[in-house]
């Protein structure tokens, strides 16, 4: 039968063939076609012959191929048949569809969505045909049955488009049914119901599957829909990354259940791969993208970022067109995350209220955790962001050698935290990626060696760390490092040394590095800028203290870390040792040379020798003997004559130029500290060995001329030096200025000798009279120089000479004297303020050990042990009420020594907090430690803050003339600093607070200063606690009855919350702190509305989670709205009070200006969610109400009483007074009457939209408001002749400036009365 047909189908008329065919009964042909097709014979010939057989202009033959369409369908979807036999006839099928008229589309096309929706496809191979019938369909212009009504094809489409979306998919058929719709032509709408159809199937499908889903998913989007389909996958994603986390974190058990993580980063990345690649080809979805999640920024930038957008976001870095916008993105977001911080730490009221949740910080971190399973698209971003981050937030430019901050110190922690952040990107980036780790030690290298102007101690920091994390690997990047060495003589010799100090581990694994930088620093001993040959110094003194010599101490005081990795890289060590000692005295050669430098390349020298015999204690004899032949040049050995130094040699005088040559007194300090060491640490190793007994007589001999220097400078007079009472000591003349330096010099020589004999002294009492005698000394020179420089007008040189006194002596000095008072002492606590002001400015003090944080911070605890107790048992009263001496008094001085040395500590120590805190409680013993250790900080600061308070409540008790502002005011800035360490949960803390607002409520003292403090203190405590509206309010309150009314008839009864507030600092102390304080919490309801604002765009979007979704933000509405009333009513006091013109008028006006601005933010959000929480509730009324009757009208008088007071000064002034009076106070009037334009803006902004909502909400709120009448005007023809007839006058006659006034005051009141 099949070869009758095909030979029926050859002829060129198909009349027999439809004849033949008709003949046959229903099953004959479908049963021929299946068996054909099943035995793989050419099934696609009698498929042809078939359909040339049954033309659809007959019903007959339409039907037959109706029969025929079905049962192919079924031998494909069987699996009977061979692949090239299915593909054959499905091909057919394809190319025949479009002739089928339209009910019968319909019909195949239903039974193809009912085999979808039952699950009876076996292999889904059809379902290559449905496309081809949904586009065939879509061209039936006739009206098509369809259900129960009649529609178009395009309309039947729509609606069995609809039909298969809404159905159940079978989860191995989803990616196909999916790539099938790229092969119809779509509406936006049915894109939108495929696509939604195939996003909510990702739960249901296994990770593997989701990528090639996601590809159709964006080969689709092309069509429309990107948002939506860029929306799901970032959602899902993020959603999954979130339930990964949360299970990681929780139950070990649950690991079984879930995907493991390696599969879903895999996964991710692919993910990523393909919509970075889909963005490649389409632009408009790349848009789309940074669309979407700027939108979501608006609000709370942490609403759409997680670590798989962000991912997606750095790999979009790739595409040039994209890289600076989305940069550009996560920048700002990440800025914004940490003000969002900053601002939620800050206050109480905005913690209560929001939820904490994870920052965009932590999340980029996570991405670059994550980017270990083969995210290599992502690094190279990770890397740009990590160097835009640490470029834009780093510290900014430099000021005499100090390093300022552009920005007000509020804005800096952001900052600060942004640029730390970059830093860890990068370093854990370095960690992770190999085939990255080049350029960001080469980009790294090229910023510390171009910004030399520029500070860049944050990448000195990260390469440090770099070079820490792995030396060895580095080795392969050598030739960066040598090549960042051949600019090291051009650069500042901060740099310099930080810069060696970073990479000295890998100088100790590349020979080669090391040779190198040897050249480099001996090229720059003889260059001609001394900043190079001070660089050269530097690095020879880091490679001398860092090349052990074989035999030297073991390095307990070494105070470098080096990790584990360097540790063992000199496998060869005793070889090493050995050639380091050849290494290091060719080193010592070189300095030497230095030696015959200028002074202060001399100085470098003698202040790094100390740390270079801590650390290489073989080069002991070499370094003594460089000191001692250095120090006989200037030393006198006949032991008669006096004095016993020859200063004259120590001074250079070149022409008419003279300066210093030798630091002298540096030198003998480097050799006092040095023998002191070499008693206590080499000489008791050395008892059993003879041999060293000539080279003990070497430090004898040092010892000797120590002694005989001490002796002869305690007989020699100060006319010995030729620098008594008489000498010129004047800057202006050359024997002036070597007097000056000779001075300094012999000052600083007492300074090292006193240290000197006080540590051999044993506590003898003649060495104690020698130091007494020393100081003496000291004191009649230091006294000479103040008097002849009090007489000059100058600063004191005296203030800026750095003390030569060791901190670990000047906490043994202080513990020794603080038993009896006189000047010494007041000496001593001088030396340890300045080098507690050294510590704060630069992060280490001058002398030995001075680098050595450990050090330092055992010193800080014994000065401050010291200190502590010498205020609290002598209070500055009782020391006082002894003798009136000049300058400030001991106990002072020691007060003044607290408050730095506890603001140091928290700025450098803040980890050793509980360790510095235990070391102050002088009641504690050593047996006791063990119990001790659980008492937490907040109680140890607890008892540090009682003593502090009972010494500000004996001032306090104190009459007014006998008041020491100085001492309250370092007691409030101790006290403040101290504050910061209590918990604010503590019931400690709430101690404190009700303390100082006790303090405040009940002491009024007029000292603006002291005021201003403690109103600070009360400030930052109240804010952790809660918001400080009602403090405001009172305060606002106290203000107005000190100042009296704008209006002077009206009588304000006075208020006394708080007697700190007086007529005295009620303006402008008092009201310009309530005023910064009432702006911050404006600003937080400014912040809390933003957030609210971006919740309801983003619920906008999907429409039916808005009614349920306003709900949780009542309690954060609630709020606002009371923050805003109260605020309100504390406006309303200060607005009547009769504030004097300047600063205060000027700063209420732009507060109020901004009081309007957040009310018109609020009523702006209540119009965004008016339609679906069914109008604005009660209390919202009840403010717009309370703004009307209490606010706006008298904003208006206030004005006017600007205004007024501004006219009155123009006109009261004499005409004869100077012009340049009369220009500042004109420029003033201009500066203050500048902001009133801008609040009758921002008050009639807020009635425009006030008038909106009242339409929308259906609420009359303006019955409330009065609308204002100050902008209407009118001329006054009367008035105005009056005025010009008084100019003409004036032109002629000089005296009639006062009648002129009277005649201007008229409309001026009558304006008021308005």
């Amino acid at each position: 039968m099949d070869q009758k047909i095909l030979s029926l189908a050859a002829e060129k008329t198909a009349d027999k063939l439809q004849e033949f065919l008709q003949t046959l009964r229903e099953g004959d042909l479908t049963n021929l076609l299946q068996n054909q097709a099943v035995k793989g014979k050419v099934a696609g010939a009698l498929l042809r012959a078939i359909f040339k057989g049954s033309p659809c202009s007959e019903e007959a033959g339409t039907l037959r191929r109706r029969k025929i369409y079905t049962c192919c369908i079924q031998l494909v979807e069987s699996g009977d048949l061979q692949k090239e036999i299915a593909s054959e006839i499905i091909g057919l099928l394809m190319l025949e569809a479009h002739h089928f008229p339209g009910p019968l589309l319909v019909e195949l096309a239903n039974e193809f969505i009912s085999a979808v929706r039952e699950g009876s496809l076996v292999n889904g191979k059809s379902l290559e045909l449905l496309p081809i019938i949904l586009t065939a369909l879509a061209t039936k212009k006739e009206n098509l049955a369809y259900g129960k009504g009649v529609l178009s094809g395009e309309e039947c489409k729509k609606q069995l488009i609809n039909t298969l979306c809404s159905g159940r998919w079978d989860q191995q058929y989803v990616i196909q049914l999916t790539s099938m719709f790229k092969d119809v032509p779509l509406t936006a709408e049915e894109v939108e119901f495929v696509v939604e159809k195939a996003l909510s199937m990702f739960s249901k499908m296994n990770l593997q599957e989701i990528p090639p889903l996601v590809y159709q998913l964006l080969v689709l989007s092309s069509k429309g829909s990107r948002k939506s389909v860029l929306e799901g996958i970032i959602a899902f994603f993020s959603a999954l990354d979130k339930q990964h986390n949360e299970e990681q974190s929780g139950d070990e058990l649950l690991d079984v259940v879930t995907v493991p993580s390696g599969e879903l980063r895999h996964v991710e990345g692919t993910i990523i791969l393909h919509i970075v690649f889909a963005i490649k080809l389409d632009y408009e979805l790349g848009r789309e993208l940074v669309k979407h999640l700027k939108v979501g920024q608006q609000g709370d930038s942490n609403n759409n970022l997680s670590p798989f957008s962000i991912a997606l976001l750095l790999s979009v870095t790739r595409i040039q067109r994209f890289q600076d916008q989305v940069l550009d993105l996560l920048k700002t977001s990440v800025v914004k995350s940490f003000k969002d911080l900053q601002l939620l730490q800050g206050s109480k009221f905005l913690q209560n209220l929001v939820p904490h949740r994870s920052y965009v910080s932590t999340m980029i971190l996570e991405v670059v955790k994550n980017s270990v399973h083969s995210w290599d698209h992502v690094t190279q971003g990770l890397v740009e962001l990590g160097f835009i981050l640490m470029d834009s937030y780093g510290p900014k430019k430099v000021l005499d050698g100090k390093t300022i901050e552009t920005s007000p110190s509020l804005s800096r922690m952001p900052n600060q935290h942004a640029c730390k952040l970059g830093a860890n990107i990068l370093l854990e980036t370095f960690k992770i990626h190999e085939m990255i780790r080049q350029e960001i030690l080469e980009q790294v290298l090229n910023r510390v060696v171009t910004r030399a102007s520029s500070p860049i101690s944050h990448f000195l920091d990260l390469l440090s760390n770099i070079v820490m994390y792995a030396p060895l690997v580095l080795q392969s990047c050598s030739s960066k490092v040598t090549e960042a060495f051949d600019y090291l003589s051009f650069l500042p010799l901060q740099t310099v040394q930080r810069l060696l100090k970073a990479v000295q581990p890998l100088l100790k694994v590349s020979m080669s590095m090391r040779d190198c930088l040897i050249l480099v620093l001996r090229k720059a001993m003889f260059a001609n800028q001394l900043d190079a040959r001070k660089s050269a110094v530097a690095g020879f003194l880091l490679l001398l203290k860092n090349f052990k010599v074989l035999g030297s101490l073991s390095s307990s005081q070494c105070s470098q870390s080096l990790s584990v990795s360097q540790v063992h890289v000199d496998v060869h060590s005793h070889y090493n040792s050995v050639a380091n000692e050849t290494f290091c005295l060719e080193i010592m050669d070189s300095l030497r040379r230095c030696l015959s430098q200028q002074a202060d390349v001399r100085l470098m020298l003698y202040e790094g020798f100390y740390d270079v015999l801590r650390r290489n204690s073989q080069l002991a004899n070499s370094v003594m003997q460089t000191l001692l032949s250095q120090l006989k040049q200037f030393y006198e050995p006949k032991p008669d004559l006096l004095p016993p130094l020859k200063l004259e040699a120590c001074i250079l005088t070149q022409g008419d130029k003279i300066s210093l040559q030798e630091p002298l007194d540096y030198l003998l300090c480097c050799i006092q500290h040095c023998l002191a060491w070499y008693k206590n640490t080499v000489i008791p190793l050395q008892q059993g060995e003879e041999e060293e007994e000539e080279e003990e007589a070497f430090y004898e001999d040092l010892d000797d001329i120590l002694e005989s220097i001490t002796n002869r400078m305690i007989k020699s007079e100060l006319e010995d030096f030729e620098l008594d009472k008489s000498a010129d000591f004047s800057q202006s003349t050359s024997i002036g200025i070597k007097n000056n330096i000779c001075a300094f010099l012999v000052m600083g020589v007492c300074e090292v000798l006193i240290e000197y004999n006080f540590s051999i002294s044993s506590f003898s009492k003649n060495r104690f009279e020698d130091i007494l005698s020393l100081f003496m000394c000291y004191k009649k020179l230091s006294d000479i120089l103040n008097e002849k420089a009090g007489k000059a007008k100058t600063k004191t040189a005296n203030k800026t000479n750095d003390s030569l006194l060791s901190m670990k002596f000047v906490s043994s000095l202080l513990t020794a004297l603080f038993r009896s008072s006189n000047e010494f002492m007041r000496y001593a606590v001088n030396v340890a303020l300045q080098k507690v002001q050294q510590l704060k400015e630069t992060g280490h003090v001058s002398g030995p050990d001075g680098q050595n944080p450990d050090k330092i911070f055992q010193n800080l605890c014994d000065i401050t042990r010291v200190l502590l107790w010498r205020y609290t048992s002598i209070p500055t009263s009782v020391e006082e009420s002894g003798k009136k001496e000049k300058g400030k008094s001991i106990s002072l001085l020691c007060l003044e020594g607290l408050q730095k040395i506890f603001s140091a500590v928290q700025q450098f120590y803040q980890p050793k907090i509980q360790q510095f805190l235990r070391a102050l409680d002088v009641t504690d013993k050593e047996g006791e430690e063990r119990e001790d250790a659980d008492v937490s900080v907040t109680q140890r600061t607890a008892f540090q803050i009682r003593q502090f308070q009972r010494s500000l409540l004996n001032l306090l008790s104190s009459q007014e003339e006998d008041f020491n502002s100085k001492e309250a005011l370092l007691l409030v800035t101790v006290l403040t600093s101290l504050s910061k360490l209590l918990e604010p949960s503590s019931p400690q803390f709430v101690q404190m607070l009700s303390w100082t607002s006790k303090i405040c409520k009940e002491n009024s003292r007029e000292d603006a200063l002291f005021c201003k403090s403690l109103m600070n203190l009360l400030f930052s405590l109240h804010v952790s606690y809660k918001s400080p509206v009602i403090l405001l309010r009172d305060l606002s309150q106290d203000i107005h009855g000190h100042l009296g009314d704008i209006d002077q008839d009206v009588e304000v009864e006075k208020t006394n919350h708080f007697a700190i507030v007086n007529l005295r600092t009620a303006a402008p102390t008092v009201c310009l702190l309530v005023l910064s304080q009432a702006e911050k919490v404006l600003e937080e309801v400014d912040w809390l509305i933003t957030k609210l604002k971006g919740q309801v765009s983003q619920e906008t979007l999907s429409e039916e989670a808005s009614s349920q979704a306003t709900l949780p933000n009542q309690p954060v509405e609630k709020a606002i709205i009371m923050q805003l009333g109260t605020l309100l009513t504390f406006f309303h006091e200060l607005v009547q009070t009769a504030l004097p013109s300047g600063s205060c008028v000027d700063t209420l006006l732009k507060d109020l200006c901004k009081m309007y601005t957040t009310l018109t933010a609020l009523v702006r959000y209540y119009l965004q969610v008016c339609q679906s929480s069914g109008g604005i509730p009660k209390n919202m009324e009840k403010l717009v109400k309370l703004s009307g009757s209490h606010l706006t009208p008298l904003c208006y008088s206030f004005i006017s009483y600007v205004q007024n007071k501004s006219k009155s000064l123009n006109y009261t002034g004499e005409k004869k007074e100077k012009p340049a009076a009369v220009a500042t106070a004109m420029a003033r009037v201009l500066r203050e009457t500048k902001p009133i334009p801008n609040l009758i803006f921002a008050i009639e902004q807020y009635e425009k939209f006030l008038i909106h909502l009242s339409k929308k909400s259906k609420v009359n709120l303006m019955q409330h408001m009065k609308l204002s009448t100050s902008r209407d005007f009118k001329i006054k023809g009367n008035i105005l002749d009056m005025v010009l007839r008084e100019d003409g006058e004036d032109e002629n006659e000089e005296g009639t400036a006062s009648e002129h006034g009277g005649q201007n005051k008229e409309p001026a009141k009558k304006k008021r009365k308005k």
